[in-house]
């Protein structure tokens, strides 16, 4: 196995091994309050091994001692490296800064024994200093708490010999098995001391100055562990590749698409056709010494018979992508035509031809990515360059929308995804800076604010979700563990071995627990206890014969192949919750595009366990109506009426939905008009000035207030709620309220309601209304705008 190990550098740290954590949480275990926790007998083992190795205790610094005990080491680090993730994670245990290995995961064995022999594992751009600097700041967070945020992700690039290709890896260090520990010639750093480094951090000798070399003692070990990041590293370079150009970019490109497919003698090729949009009789012109599809400086005519009709249609016509998985198959389609005979004569074989359009003329850029083995590019493997065909696009059209993109890119940065009525404003915002910026270096951005809006606030809530959602799990994990004594019952009656009953015991103790109520951390107690327990246990059964290794599969096919435990009652009530979200949000946000035409206004919608939403209506929200009161009476009576619709919608999905969910509504009535503005540090607009923060208060308590002396909910499945401050909302609403029940929409009785007393809130009352749920109700056949008009005009 080669070492992990980069070249040893001069830090403020002595690095002394040891696993003394390990020996501390063992120690606890061993103990005799947790005589009947499974980790018990194995503790007290471990504190044996303690014992009669001091050393891995105590600590050591001479590296060779990791080959003297390499089996003791291996014994105690095993916890951290279970069997089930070997293959799966590249893990390693390490000592920080010098990464030293200890021990390794499987698939990290694996990927090192790809390289060659002497390939040694480098952290890419981490000089000496930054090293020492880094070592610094992990003392000052140990020793001093000093939080101080340098983390820079560290990256492997490790070659990989079966395919002739580089991986990339993103590296994180888990520092819970260490600690620091200052030496008596460590000067102590004082809070001035700290501010002074905050101001230096390139001045390498003040840092030398205060964490002198070897001044600290690190004690323990460190977990590392790797993650794939080839497809996001080759996308970056991409990008970064892109936007420098230059006279190698073709060649640069290749390099970085080799790596992200794993085919080192892959082909990259780029050609530009035009006229394409105007007249295919006309030449085509290759603008690029760089195409694998035409012989060079050539130029072909469209309907000179060198493409077949296939690629004329695909890329020239409709501009999608074409591939050919196998060429010589192709030949013999298209009775080797000129295209076919060109990509015979340089090799190629299998091939990926991409079109990009320019934005303002007919020109097309045509992408050309090339192997000279048939179906190693394929219509599969081809989804993989959906990430970065965007990128390419992007450059390619990047001159002709360059103002467009000043300004996307301003708004994307500085603010965040913006609703459509309120977009002009951003615009305005977004001009304004940019032309300031060309004459001021202090230029600012305007603050977003809208003053003297009305707020309107409504929720549709699933009832009882939480209640449903740890019921769901309750049975799954007692479906889980039924499964799993019923394999242990029949290794009984195989083997006649005491550890199946005891197993079996722990299990059925975890199954009470289960049944008589759920607690938190319940759920990865019991799923820790199964990984580290049972599923060894299992490896073994499966083996006895061929009926209990059916058992052993019966289980495992029960499992979530994702999630590794079984997720059939709780993706019962996800896809029911996932149903009745997305009907519900799918419904108003249809309906809010029909509103918009009544009168612009700013709408914001969320889903939770439900959907609840904002919208802000007045005169600043636009610039291209004259605001009226009639605007927002209307507004108001479309929200009770959509309210009742949204009820129909939840009612009507019950019998499709696996679990049986029901929503409570509520409509929240605010008649004083308010300020909202957008807020740059999160991105969304939020009410402005302290009286406002009120309405906020109100939104985030009401739908858990109770009626005043009682215990029953506001909310309640198949009523509206309507709360209010103030009694001309209550006569609005009761208008609105007679309304629809002529409608037959609501029923015939309003309730007239007292609220309890919230924190920070009192007098509020509302009125509240049963739903109508109509027999053959439909969507798409709901009360028109007129019809609102007239009844607020009556």
């Amino acid at each position: 196995m080669k070492p992990i190990k980069v070249t040893e550098v001069e830090l403020p740290l002595q690095l002394n091994i040891s696993f003394q954590k390990i020996f501390v949480l063992f120690k606890k275990y061993a103990d005799k309050d947790f005589i009947d926790h499974p980790f018990h007998d194995a503790a007290i083992n471990m504190l044996r091994l303690f014992t009669k190795y001091p050393e891995l205790n105590d600590g050591f610094s001479d590296y060779s001692l990791l080959d003297t005990y390499k089996e003791q080491i291996n014994l105690l680090l095993d916890p951290l490296f279970p069997e089930p993730l070997l293959l799966n994670e590249i893990k390693a245990a390490t000592v920080p800064f010098s990464f030293t290995s200890i021990k390794y995961s499987t698939r990290f064995e694996n990927i090192l024994a790809n390289t060659d022999d002497d390939y040694e594992l480098n952290v890419r751009n981490f000089e000496d200093d930054g090293m020492y600097i880094m070592a610094c700041t992990f003392i000052l967070g140990f020793v001093y708490g000093y939080s101080v945020d340098v983390k820079r992700p560290f990256y492997f690039d490790i070659p990989d010999n079966t395919t002739g290709t580089m991986k990339y890896y993103r590296a994180t260090f888990n520092a819970d098995f260490s600690e620091v520990i200052p030496t008596k010639n460590a000067p102590k750093i004082t809070p001035k001391d700290f501010k002074t480094l905050l101001n230096n951090f390139d001045n390498i000798a003040l840092w030398r100055e205060k964490f002198p070399p070897n001044s600290y003692i690190f004690k323990g070990f460190g977990l590392i562990n790797l993650f794939d990041v080839t497809a996001e590293e080759m996308l970056s370079s991409i990008k970064a590749n892109l936007l420098s150009g230059g006279d190698n970019l073709v060649f640069k490109l290749q390099n970085n698409l080799r790596d992200f497919y794993s085919i080192k003698d892959l082909k990259l090729g780029f050609s530009i056709f035009t006229n394409v949009n105007i007249n295919l009789s006309e030449t085509a012109v290759k603008k690029s010494d760089t195409s694998i599809i035409l012989n060079k400086n050539t130029s072909i005519n469209y309907n000179s018979g060198y493409f077949c009709n296939g690629i004329m249609q695909k890329i020239f016509t409709k501009h999608e992508t074409f591939i050919i998985s196998d060429v010589e198959a192709y030949g013999v389609s298209t009775d080797k035509n000129p295209f076919y005979q060109n990509l015979h004569n340089v090799g190629i074989q299998s091939i990926v031809l991409i079109p990009i359009l320019t934005s303002h003329n007919s020109d097309l850029a045509l992408l050309e990515i090339a192997s000279p083995r048939a179906y190693e590019l394929n219509s599969v493997n081809v989804n993989k360059l959906n990430d970065i065909i965007p990128v390419f696009e992007a450059a390619v059209k990047r001159t002709s929308e360059e103002k467009q993109n000043v300004l996307e890119a301003t708004i994307q940065e500085n603010y965040t995804s913006i609703h459509n009525s309120v977009k002009w404003r951003f615009y305005e915002a977004a001009e304004k800076y940019h032309i300031d910026s060309q004459t001021s270096d202090t230029a600012k951005l305007d603050e977003i604010v809208f003053n003297e809006v009305y707020p309107l606030f409504g929720q549709s809530d699933i009832k009882g979700s939480s209640n449903a959602r740890n019921k769901a799990i309750k049975e799954d994990l007692t479906t889980q563990l039924f499964l799993a004594i019923s394999v242990l019952e029949d290794a009984c009656k195989s083997e006649k071995l005491p550890i199946y009953n005891e197993l079996m015991f722990r299990v059925s103790t975890y199954l009470n627990d289960v049944k008589s109520g759920l607690n938190a951390g319940d759920e990865v107690t019991i799923l820790e206890f199964l990984n580290r327990e049972i599923y060894p246990v299992f490896n073994h059964i499966k083996e006895i014969n061929s009926a209990l290794s059916k058992k052993v599969a019966i289980y495992i096919n029960r499992l979530d192949k994702d999630l590794n435990v079984v997720y059939e009652r709780r993706k019962e009530y996800e896809n029911s919750v996932t149903l009745l979200n997305d009907k519900l949000a799918n419904f108003l946000d249809n309906k809010q595009k029909e509103a918009q035409e009544m009168f612009p206004h700013y709408f914001e919608r969320y889903k939770t366990d439900g959907v609840e939403y904002n919208m802000y209506i007045g005169q600043s929200i636009t610039k291209s109506k004259n605001f009226d009161d009639l605007y927002l009476y209307n507004l108001r009576l479309w929200q009770l009426q959509i309210t009742c619709e949204m009820e129909n919608v939840a009612y009507f999905e019950r019998k499709n939905m696996q679990h049986d969910l029901q929503v409570a509504s509520l409509i929240l009535v605010h008649s004083n008009p308010m300020a909202i503005k957008f807020r740059m540090d999160e991105k969304q607009f939020d009410v402005d000035g302290a009286y406002n923060i009120r309405y906020e208060i109100i939104k985030k308590r009401i739908d858990k207030a109770h009626i005043n002396g009682t215990e029953e909910r506001l909310t309640v499945p198949g009523k509206i709620a309507i709360v209010y401050s103030q009694e001309k909302d209550a006569l609005e609403y009761v208008k609105y309220i007679k309304f629809l029940q002529s409608k037959n929409q609501l029923g015939k009785d309003i309730e007239f309601l007292e609220l309890e007393d919230l924190q920070g809130v009192s007098g509020l009352k509302a009125l509240r209304v049963k739903v109508v749920y109509q027999k053959d109700f439909d969507a798409t056949k709901t009360i028109t705008f007129n019809d609102l008009i007239k009844e607020i005009e009556a």
